[in-house]
């Protein structure tokens, strides 16, 4: 097997199970190097916490690109979460640029919004930017709300196979060349996730568990990632993922004190054997 090494860019909320704190134990697990870039430090997210600290480090992302630069540091992929501005945006793309290998692969996670609505903080101009960068991916990862706003869709909580062939197409006229959407429920008490990976159509579906987590898309994204980056097809990825991901949610769900985040780390075996199988 050969020894990859990603990047993955988000911020870090030092307690919440989620952003960098999920992204780096998860793609290490499953064997990857695994390198980081922060976007910012918060205290905590910002779901269900209240006066959490927050340190801006947008101004240090095209430093640190500049030192490696000169160190002739590549890496194999490079993975994005949530990026807080469409100047981080910018500088990722630069990243792209310039520290990729020959054969990077861009992974993009547009993490902006859910249920319909953007993320507090974000706005069209935002969006818009969000839009570049996603053309300029391999591999993208948004849910249903942020691929109805990448492509000016009206938002459905109900719809039909051909709305999500609708909302493909317009996710491939950006420039994706491969997209895997999730949450993509066609029936009551189920929900999966849509792999269309070059040109073909593949749906995986499984449990629509009552209670979810804060923090699963983040932990959806990184196992996808992991798996993919150890060979896995985007198919095989995605399934992985999806069924850790219920496991996580799983683990967490009589743990009423456990509010915050998903108890991934007992389950890392699950994912470990998924990977090896």
């Amino acid at each position: 097997m050969s020894y990859k090494k990603i990047l993955t860019i988000q911020d870090i909320s030092c307690l919440g199970q989620c952003s960098l704190t999920v992204a780096l134990p998860i793609i290490s697990a499953c064997g990857i190097e695994t390198c980081v870039l922060p976007s910012a430090v918060l205290s905590t997210h910002t779901a269900g916490f209240s006066g959490y600290t927050f340190r801006d480090l947008t101004e240090d992302m095209p430093l640190i690109c500049e030192h490696w630069k000169k160190e002739s540091i590549k890496f194999d992929a490079i993975y994005t979460g949530y990026l807080g501005s469409a100047k981080q945006i910018a500088y990722v793309k630069d990243i792209f640029a310039s520290c990729g290998s020959e054969s990077l692969v861009k992974i993009v996670d547009p993490a902006m919004a859910d249920g319909g609505k953007l993320y507090p903080g974000f706005d069209g101009a935002f969006v818009k930017e969000m839009i570049t960068l996603c053309a300029e991916c391999d591999y993208l990862i948004p849910n249903m709300t942020e691929a109805c706003f990448l492509t000016g869709t009206d938002y459905k909580t109900e719809y039909s196979r051909e709305y999500v062939d609708l909302l493909l197409e317009r996710l491939t006229d950006l420039g994706a060349k491969n997209i895997i959407l999730t949450g993509i429920s066609y029936e009551s008490k189920k929900t999966g996730v849509v792999v269309y990976e070059n040109g073909k159509y593949s749906y995986y579906e499984h449990e629509l568990l009552p209670n979810g987590c804060h923090g699963t898309g983040d932990i959806y994204a990184s196992s996808f990632v992991g798996a993919l980056m150890r060979g896995k097809s985007a198919y095989e990825s995605a399934r992985i993922a999806a069924d850790y991901t219920l496991e996580c949610i799983k683990a967490t769900a009589e743990e009423k004190d456990h509010w915050y985040g998903a108890k991934f780390e007992p389950v890392l075996p699950f994912l470990i054997n998924a990977i090896n199988s």
